[in-house]
C-alpha cells in the first residue's frame, strides 16, 4: 500500500495517474461473503426491474404519464446496479482493483448520474400524485403523455450536463501524493480528497450536486406532501381519504427507502467522524438495495401491478 503511495512524486507539477487502487473494505474478514450478498442483490434487482419494465411495456393500461415515471425509475435503478454492483464484484472478489484514470471517470459519471435520476424521478412521481390528487379533475389535461415525455426529457439532460461538468472537473486535478482511493467504486470526495492542488471548485460542485439532486428534490417532496396532506383533509368521507392515501403509498415508501440511509449519513457525519469501512458499507447497501427493492414495494403495494402480475402467471400456468 505505501508503495502505491507513494507511486507519484510531489515535485511534479501536474500528474495524471494512469489508473487508481479502489481499496474497499478494508482488513474486515470474511469481507468476501459481503461480496457475494451482493451479487444476490444484483439478480434480484435486474430481474425485479426487467419484470417492471416488461409489465409497463407489454400491458396498454399502464401506457399512462404515471407509469411513464415509474419505468423511469426502473430504467435507473436496473442501470444504477449494472454499473455498480458487477464492478465491485470484480474488483473485490477476484482481486482486480486497479482502474485506468479514464476508466473510473466513466463509472464515477454513470454511478452519480443513476443514482441522481433517481431522486429526480422520485420528485416527477410526487407531481403525478400532487395533480392527481389537489387537482382531479384536471390531472388528464396537466399530465399527460407529451408532458410527461418532455419533463422526462428535461431531467435527462440536466443530469447528463451537471454531472458531466462534476466529472470534467477532476480532469484539472493533480495526483502526486496517492491512487488510493477510500471507497468502493470511483467515488467523488474520496477522489478528489488525493489532488495536490486546489480542489475547492471540485468541493464547490459536489456540494451544489447535493443541493440540486438531493436537498432540492427531497425538500419539492415533502412540499408536495404537504399540500396532498391538505386536500385528503378537504375529503369528507373517509373511505376517499384512504383511497387516496393508498394511490401515494408505494411512492412514499419509495421516498423513504431512498432517502432514510442518505439521511441518516449525512446527518451522521455532521456529528461524528464515520469510520471509512463504516461509511463504505452504508452507502454501497443503500445503492445497492434501493434498485432491488424499488420493483417489489411497487409490485406489492400498486393493485394494479399485483392484478397485472396474477394475470400473467394464471397465463403461463394454462
Amino acid at each position: 500500500m505505501s508503495s502505491l503511495n507513494s507511486t507519484f512524486s510531489q515535485n511534479t507539477t501536474f500528474v495524471r495517474p494512469p489508473y487508481f487502487f479502489i481499496i474497499g473494505l478494508n482488513n474486515i474478514p470474511h469481507a468476501k461473503y459481503y461480496y457475494v450478498f451482493l451479487c444476490f442483490v444484483f439478480v434480484v434487482s435486474v430481474l425485479g426491474n426487467s419484470f417492471v419494465m416488461f409489465s409497463i411495456y407489454t400491458e396498454r393500461s399502464f401506457h399512462t404519464p404515471k407509469y411513464m415515471a415509474v419505468f423511469n425509475l426502473a430504467v435507473a435503478d436496473l442501470c444504477e446496479s449494472t454499473v455498480l454492483i458487477p464492478n465491485l464484484i470484480a474488483m473485490f472478489l477476484f482481486d482486480s482493483q486497479y482502474i485506468s484514470y479514464n476508466a473510473c471517470l466513466a463509472n464515477m459519471f454513470f454511478v452519480f448520474f443513476f443514482t441522481c435520476l433517481q431522486s429526480l424521478t422520485l420528485t416527477i412521481m410526487a407531481y403525478d400524485r400532487l395533480v392527481a390528487i389537489c387537482f382531479p379533475l384536471r390531472y388528464h389535461a396537466i399530465v399527460t403523455m407529451p408532458a410527461m415525455a418532455v419533463i422526462l426529457t428535461v431531467v435527462w439532460a440536466f443530469d447528463s450536463g451537471v454531472l458531466t461538468l462534476m466529472v470534467s472537473l477532476v480532469t484539472r486535478l493533480s495526483f502526486c501524493k496517492s491512487v488510493v482511493v477510500k471507497s468502493y467504486f470511483c467515488d467523488h470526495g474520496p477522489i478528489c480528497i488525493l489532488a495536490c492542488n486546489d480542489n475547492r471548485p471540485n468541493r464547490i460542485m459536489a456540494i451544489l450536486t447535493i443541493v440540486l439532486f438531493f436537498y432540492v428534490p427531497f425538500i419539492l417532496i415533502g412540499l408536495s406532501y404537504m399540500f396532498i396532506a391538505r386536500a385528503l383533509f378537504k375529503i369528507s368521507s373517509w373511505e376517499g381519504r384512504l383511497k387516496a392515501i393508498k394511490t401515494c403509498s408505494a411512492h412514499l415508501m419509495l421516498v423513504t427507502l431512498y432517502y432514510l440511509p442518505l439521511v441518516s449519513t449525512y446527518i451522521a457525519g455532521l456529528f461524528f467522524s464515520i469510520q471509512t469501512n463504516v461509511r463504505i458499507m452504508n452507502t454501497s447497501l443503500a445503492k445497492s438495495i434501493i434498485p432491488m427493492m424499488n420493483p417489489i414495494i411497487y409490485v406489492l403495494s400498486t393493485e394494479e401491478v399485483r392484478e397485472f402480475s396474477k394475470k400473467l402467471f394464471r397465463r403461463k400456468n394454462k
